[in-house]
């Protein structure tokens, strides 16, 4: 799974006119589903975005989580995320993952940040969206469950 993170003021979607999920302080949370994802991928970037220290502590450092400053998060479904963009210039999204599994994925991800004590708002699934992003520092993120760090 991919996760684009972005530190926000506040953040909001809009389907059909209606806005079906808002936050303030927090992360907007783009989640992409990819062919040969599994729950262990949501469960790895869950525990990732609930334990990233980028809010800044009394010193200025970026030092807190999001449990420390008491921040929600609004998570979007986002298949372009696993987009091919290697030949052409029409991306293929043969790697995003059929809609049935990535929408489990997805909301296994969400109930996982709810179970840490995370307010989680999100879209509509499958859903045209609106997103509102009032990105603060600006500090965005790429999260990918399948990256391994080289030691």
């Amino acid at each position: 799974m991919i996760a684009l993170v972005q530190k926000v003021q506040r953040g909001s979607v809009e389907v059909n006119g209606d806005i079906v999920g808002a936050i303030e302080q927090g992360f907007v949370v783009l989640v992409g589903a990819c062919n040969n994802d599994e729950p262990a991928d949501a469960l790895k970037l869950a525990d990732k975005v609930h334990g990233l220290r980028v809010f800044e502590d009394s010193d200025g450092k970026m030092n807190l989580s999001l449990s420390d400053v008491g921040g929600c998060v609004l998570a979007i479904s986002q298949f372009t995320l696993c987009a091919d963009t290697s030949r052409g210039r029409r991306p293929s999204f043969d790697n995003a993952l059929a809609p049935e599994p990535a929408q489990q994925l997805f909301t296994a991800f969400v109930e996982l940040l709810r179970a840490k004590g995370i307010h989680v708002e999100t879209g509509i699934f499958g859903a045209k969206m609106l997103v509102r992003i009032e990105n603060d520092g600006p500090v965005t993120l790429w999260l990918d469950s399948k990256m391994k760090r080289e030691k």
